[in-house]
């Protein structure tokens, strides 16, 4: 199972570690989607940034 992780909100006030963990994530700008593996990892980064993103479960990978 893979995530597609959707950035919908800027970084502009954000704290730096949420920063890092959207840079980590592989989003660049708003509407940007990547899709990553479903692993604790990437669901942890995912909580941290819970209110910049939507995720949406896919198959593949």
């Amino acid at each position: 199972m893979a995530l597609k992780i959707t950035l919908n909100h800027g970084l502009v006030g954000e704290k730096p570690t949420t920063r890092k963990n959207i840079e980590a994530l592989g989003l660049r700008k708003i509407g940007h989607s990547v899709v990553k593996k479903d692993n604790d990892a990437t669901r942890g980064m995912i909580l941290k940034v819970r209110h910049l993103v939507t995720v949406e479960e896919v198959a593949g990978e």
